[in-house]
């Protein structure tokens, strides 16, 4: 349980920024399950999963859930490529902007 809920215009903004901002949606080439996808370089990617899609991926379903409770996931191969070839078509935009 979260032990501060931000309230303010401000703070719900930064939040906004760091957790939806710039997601472009990537679908698996494999299971086509939608993700929403942020590359703040070549070597960060930061990948919004949503229930449905993680209901609809074969890969995380066959591992279950996240025994520490938290969501956490190890994320899926199948995907990985998938993002990996959206970034190569220009589909997902590498860098940040204004720090985010």
């Amino acid at each position: 349980m979260a032990s501060f809920v931000p309230t303010s215009p401000e703070t719900l903004e930064d939040q906004r920024l760091y957790t939806a901002a710039r997601l472009t949606p990537v679908d698996c080439l494999d299971c086509r399950a939608r993700v929403g996808v942020k590359k703040n370089s070549d070597h960060h990617t930061s990948v919004q999963w949503s229930t449905a899609a993680r209901e609809h991926c074969p890969e995380l379903s066959r591992r279950g859930s996240d025994p520490s409770g938290r969501g956490l996931q190890q994320g899926c191969s199948r995907l990985a490529a998938s993002i990996e070839a959206a970034v190569r078509d220009g589909a997902v935009p590498v860098g940040a902007e204004d720090g985010y």
